[in-house]
């Protein structure tokens, strides 16, 4: 098991019991994200920007336009920290108090640089859409040299990170257990619901067998049982 160094950066304090630091297990929780949020500061004024996320083995990529104050300031070398979140279940106790959420985090450090190299960036895009569904690289027009250079990619390299999950049942105090209230788990999961063509779609135009496929697997995966 690989784990990341445990630092005054990264140490979780709070519930330290739900702390994670395996590195297969924060990959794993930011693996199953398509959306994380980047924080920085600027000047003293701190930002919070949601963008899309992929991962190269110990490297972090980030997605967005090339003139976007977050893809230039992370790209440039400043620290960042990038957060991903799934909510798994509604949590319900017998008290206000000690209601929650059973949820998934991971919380990641590091300072990035812009890919510039043609091929390097490419590869990252390739990433970035297979993420989003896979076999879709194949099945779509090769970018245009404007549109890769629209594009911004910022690499970096995964310094340190650790995550924080809750799972389970509610933690209800010894003398509420018996009160005449209910007290369990919602849990939640995220669907694909049925593909919906665009205008432009020719009507006899049979919507591709590796979508379906996808469609059907986020069907059946549940989050939490």
């Amino acid at each position: 098991m690989t784990t990341f160094d445990v630092t005054k950066r990264n140490k979780v304090l709070r519930l330290a019991k739900r702390a994670r630091y395996d590195h297969d297990e924060v990959y794993a929780i930011l693996d199953a994200a398509m959306l994380c949020h980047v924080g920085y500061e600027i000047d003293g004024q701190p930002y919070v920007m949601p963008t899309l996320v992929a991962r190269d083995g110990d490297t972090l990529l980030l997605h967005g336009s090339s003139a976007s104050r977050t893809i230039r300031h992370a790209g440039a070398g400043h620290p960042i920290c990038v957060t991903v979140t799934h909510t798994d279940g509604i949590v319900l106790a017998r008290s206000a108090f000690n209601h929650s959420i059973n949820y998934r985090s991971a919380m990641l450090y590091g300072r990035g640089s812009l890919v510039t190299e043609r091929d390097e960036k490419i590869d990252a895009l390739f990433r970035f859409t297979e993420k989003l569904l896979p076999e879709r690289w194949d099945d779509i027009r090769p970018m245009t040299d404007q549109e890769l250079k629209a594009t911004g990619v910022v690499a970096v390299p995964i310094d340190s990170a650790s995550a924080k999950v809750r799972t389970g049942f509610p933690a209800d105090e010894l003398e509420d257990v018996d009160l005449p209230f209910w007290g369990g788990v919602i849990p939640m999961r995220q669907v694909l619901d049925d593909p919906v063509p665009d205008s432009h779609v020719p009507a006899d135009m049979p919507v591709p067998g590796y979508l379906l496929d996808h469609v059907a697997r986020h069907r059946t995966v549940r989050v939490e049982e």
